[in-house]
Parts: C-alpha cells; sequence; structure tokens
C-alpha cells in the first residue's frame, strides 16, 4: 500500500512538472510568433516556475493521488493565464496582437466554467481543486487590470487587487475567514469581471464605453465584496453575543 502511495504520488507530482513544461513551450510558440522581449519571456518563465512550485507544495500537503481530470483543465487553463501575463508584461514594451491576446483570455475564460462541471460530473472535486481554480481566476483578473489600467489609469487596479486585499484583511480580522453561503449574484458578478476586463482590453469600443464597462465591473465587484464582508461581520457579531447569552442564562437560573 505505501509503495502504490508513493507512485501516485510522483505520478501527481509529474503532472505539474508536465504542466510546467507545456508553459515554456507555450512561451516559445508565443516568442516566436511575435518576437516577445526579455519583460515577456522573464514574466512568463517566472509563472511557470511559481505555479509549478506552489502547486507541488500544495499537493504534497494535501497527500492527493490522483491529480484528476478537472485540475487537468484547471492546469490548461493556467498555462493559458501564464502566456497572457507574459503578452501583457511585453507590452510595455509593444502592444501584443489583439487577436492573439483576446483569443487566449477568452478560451482561459471559457474553461474556467469547464473544470468545475468536470468535477462534478467525475466525482473528483476537492478542496485543493476549488482553491487551485479561485486563484487561476484571481490571477487572471489582475493580470487584465493591469494591461486595462494602461490606458485608462491605475483605478482599474482595484479590480485585480480587491480579492488581494480580502486576503490579507482576513489576516488582520480573521473573522473574514468563515464560510460564505452560496450566492448566484457573487458567482455572476465574479464571471462578468474577466468578460468586462477582456472587453475593455480588445480596443473593439470607444474609449467611454470602454470606461463605462469598465467602471461598471468595478462597482459590481465592490458591492459583492461590500455585502459579503457585512454577511460576515454581522455574523461573527451573532457567534459572539451567542456565548454571553448562554453565560447570563446560567447566571440567572
Amino acid at each position: 500500500m505505501a509503495l502504490n502511495n508513493t507512485y501516485g504520488a510522483r505520478l501527481v507530482q509529474q503532472e505539474t512538472a508536465v504542466g510546467a513544461g507545456v508553459q515554456i513551450l507555450l512561451l516559445a510558440l508565443l516568442g516566436s510568433a511575435i518576437g516577445m522581449g526579455p519583460a515577456g519571456w522573464l514574466t512568463g518563465l517566472a509563472f511557470a516556475i511559481a505555479s509549478w512550485a506552489v502547486l507541488s507544495r500544495a499537493l504534497h500537503r494535501s497527500r492527493l493521488r490522483s491529480f484528476g481530470p478537472a485540475n487537468r483543465v484547471t492546469l490548461g487553463r493556467a498555462t493559458l493565464v501564464g502566456g497572457v501575463t507574459a503578452l501583457v508584461a511585453d507590452s510595455f514594451q509593444s502592444s501584443p496582437p489583439v487577436t492573439l491576446f483576446v483569443g487566449l483570455t477568452a478560451v482561459a475564460l471559457i474553461l474556467d466554467g469547464v473544470d468545475g462541471k468536470v468535477a462534478r460530473r467525475t466525482g473528483t472535486s476537492t478542496a485543493l481543486g476549488a482553491r487551485f481554480d479561485m486563484e487561476v481566476d484571481a490571477f487572471l483578473i489582475l493580470v487584465l487590470s493591469v494591461y486595462v489600467s494602461m490606458s485608462l489609469g491605475p483605478w482599474v487596479l482595484l479590480i485585480g487587487a480587491m480579492r488581494y486585499g480580502f486576503v490579507a484583511a482576513a489576516r488582520v480580522w480573521p473573522w473574514l475567514n468563515a464560510a460564505l453561503p452560496p450566492s448566484t449574484a457573487r458567482k455572476t458578478v465574479a464571471a462578468l469581471q474577466g468578460v468586462f476586463l477582456l472587453l475593455a482590453a480588445s480596443g473593439l469600443l470607444p474609449y467611454v464605453a470602454t470606461f463605462a464597462v469598465t467602471a461598471t465591473a468595478l462597482a459590481a465587484l465592490v458591492w459583492s465584496f461590500g455585502r459579503d464582508v457585512l454577511w460576515l461581520y454581522r455574523t461573527s457579531r451573532t457567534r459572539r453575543r451567542a456565548p454571553v447569552a448562554e453565560v447570563r442564562e446560567l447566571v440567572a437560573s
């Protein structure tokens, strides 16, 4: 049994290494297609190495013995996000081909709705898979917000930074780590962020429309986060009051 577990763990780690290899291959294809500069190459390689290291460590800690089909989809999506990241980094020197940029981003966004369905249909949903999916989503939104901010201004960065700000705040106020109830509105707002930012990044809209679309995305995100934070705060206060009420009842009796 121990040998089987070790063999399964090695296979899982090999899949992450293959993912890193595919990421480097994609960078090579992008480099040959558009003549990507040093900034794009270095950023893409850094993304590949960091993704491999973080994912490998998470898999080791979770002790998963099978990577699973849903995680393979997410890993493929992460590879595309790495390509988009490299293009955005390269755009500080020269604008990337719009068709290529939009194509990679669109496929990554479409696959966002695939990995969850695959996990549910195959019965391979895991906490690690859900976290992996969430981190890939968040990083893509951050990268897109960086790209759009170059034309609309630094305020767009709030879209990409909001989730990371929430995580940082949760380290100071632990009550933010409590589980949230399922919400269709939250999922819808999260999904629209990528769509709106891609639309803004595509250059297909006039400036006023691009500004309006991006501002709408930010407003929706602020509303969604604000609603969740308010719910978490009220819930934490209710939980803190409950033990006090129980003590008072015991004293009274």
